[in-house]
């Protein structure tokens, strides 16, 4: 087995590594708030609050998924679930030169910003539309933490524009770092480019107009692509939506989603020859994504064989319910309730 301590394939980005503090708010768990050590570790949510723990246990046995009759079912189940992606969360060293970034030169709108002092972290949401029916990015700056490890698995997040070169132009205009010059996808004819953002997060630049949803990828790269397929198709109820293996450069890429690639924010899963582990550093968080029930959700993640790190129900003094997950490679995603998420929003 062979274990990437540097990037491979297609870009990653590496920073000295700082333990953060937790956050606790709403969808983004472990924005601040993961024991970076080990992300098995449960996150501590919020401020303690008397009776929080009885009252999260009672609720939470009170409100358990009936059981499913088969894993056919509970399968089933998981690809008819209201879902969607609701926002990639990562942490930054400068909250405000990365803002500043995200909306001079990638175009993005500034959603909200909040600031929790007793917590020592700021969050902010970014894209190009409005949370209740957009894929947007959460930014978290822990206070005092200027530099994050991005690690070799991160791969970048992909936004889709009407003219990838005048894109290009604009962010170096502004001193953005272009690293791959816009021209055609090996292989394909698709226009693309990458850049870098402040803190060494890639961004690939799609020539994709018209395109609904701009905000469209967040790849990763896994060890074992058939597994890491299995486990999204069943566990999250996601689609294939593509596969493509490139021999000729020793990767294969599937794109995992809930809809079409052109109008959707997709999950692209990315396995490059040979390499099984990553380094996933301490700056990638997780995905947030809606669901009608995080009860269900979970059984179905554990029948997926999939590891439940917080198990289904309420944040304490917030009564958003969630439940986290881990993905075969360690990749954690967070389903959110659809209602309580709505709630959140008004």
């Amino acid at each position: 087995m062979r274990t990437l301590q540097v990037a491979a394939g297609r870009g990653a980005v590496a920073c000295a590594a700082t333990p953060v503090p937790r956050r606790s708010l709403l969808l983004s768990t472990a924005a601040a708030g993961a024991a970076l050590q080990s992300e098995q570790v449960p996150l501590r949510l919020t401020r303690n609050v008397p009776g929080a723990a009885a009252k999260f246990r009672a609720s939470a046995d009170a409100a358990q998924a009936a059981t499913f009759a088969t894993t056919d079912e509970a399968f089933s189940w998981a690809k008819k679930d209201n879902r969607r992606l609701l926002h990639v969360v990562y942490r930054v060293g400068d909250i405000d030169k990365t803002i500043k970034f995200y909306t001079e030169c990638l175009g993005m709108k500034l959603l909200r910003k909040r600031d929790i002092p007793e917590e020592k972290y700021t969050n902010a949401f970014l894209g190009y539309g409005p949370e209740e029916s957009h894929f947007v990015v959460e930014l978290t700056y822990n206070y005092g933490v200027d530099k994050y490890d991005v690690g070799a698995g991160f791969g970048h997040f992909g936004i889709g524009v009407e003219d990838v070169a005048k894109t290009v132009e604009l962010i170096r205009a502004k001193g953005g770092k272009v690293t791959r010059e816009p021209g055609p996808v090996k292989g394909g004819k698709t226009v693309i480019a990458f850049v870098e953002d402040p803190d060494g997060y890639i961004f690939e630049i799609i020539e994709r107009p018209g395109t609904p949803e701009p905000l469209s990828q967040v790849m990763l790269r896994v060890g074992d692509l058939d597994r890491a397929i299995s486990f999204y198709e069943k566990a999250c109820g996601m689609e294939l939506l593509l596969k493509r293996d490139n021999p000729e450069y020793k990767y294969t890429v599937a794109m995992m989603g809930y809809g079409p690639e052109d109008r959707n924010a997709v999950l692209e899963l990315t396995y490059n020859y040979g390499v099984t582990e990553y380094a996933k550093g301490n700056a990638y968080a997780q995905i947030a994504i809606g669901t009608d029930d995080v009860y269900k959700t979970a059984e179905v993640v554990k029948l997926s064989g999939g590891q439940v790190v917080r198990e289904p129900g309420p944040l304490p003094g917030i009564n958003t319910k969630i439940t986290s997950i881990l993905d075969p490679d360690g990749w954690k995603s967070v389903f959110v309730d659809n209602i309580d998420f709505a709630k959140e929003l008004e």
